[in-house]
């Protein structure tokens, strides 16, 4: 695995496999990881991300300091620190009982993954597999895949999410965010970089 290199107050870092074998195709890289640390924190950052690879897959656990229904939070993501409303999304989602799908369109965020919250059984995280396709392709919008689920003791969601970025920039920065509250403790974040062909 690849070193940190650079680690942030606010849970962002930067490593890179510069003390690695190079990839062949195919192949998972590591980039680089975020934990939080003991008192939370509002984001999780990657920057600097080279361009190197073909495509990303992001794989974190997430816990927030909200109260509420678990399953009715959501991880939010945004690339190159673009606030603007230029994402759209589309999701299916199943909670044991009954299914349903829904979409949106000018967002400012992506939806990105499901967290549990602080109404969850102590220590109980949601988690979430996250494909970047064709990040660095500045010919295309970018396209985002996503798995994510949260149980709680039986209840819970699971959700398969599509995410659209409208711009052809090369992603070299993503923030993953909740809304307007925290990250606790021991949510992870694990970059990965995919060679192609």
């Amino acid at each position: 695995m690849s070193p940190i290199l650079q680690s942030r107050a606010n849970a962002s870092a930067i490593g890179y496999g510069a003390f690695s074998v190079a990839a062949a195709a195919g192949d998972f890289e590591s980039i680089a990881t975020v934990t939080v640390g003991s008192g939370g924190a509002a984001t999780a950052t990657f920057s600097s991300i080279p361009n190197t690879y073909t495509h990303l897959q992001v794989r974190g656990i997430a816990r927030v300091d909200n109260t509420g229904t678990v399953g009715n939070d959501n991880v939010e993501a945004r690339f190159n620190s673009d606030s603007g409303s230029n994402y759209d999304f589309h999701y299916l989602y199943g909670n044991g009982s009954s299914a349903g799908a829904g979409n949106g369109t000018n967002q400012t965020y992506m939806l990105c993954g499901k967290p549990s919250n602080a109404s969850a059984t102590t220590s109980v995280f949601g988690g979430f597999v996250l494909d970047i396709l064709d990040y660095a392709n500045t010919n295309k919008y970018k396209t985002v895949r996503v798995l994510t689920g949260v149980d709680n003791n039986g209840s819970g969601q699971v959700f398969f999410n599509s995410n659209l970025w409208r711009n052809t920039n090369a992603i070299d920065t993503i923030t993953f965010r909740y809304q307007s509250q925290n990250f606790v403790q021991y949510s992870h974040f694990a970059l990965y970089g995919i060679k192609g062909a």
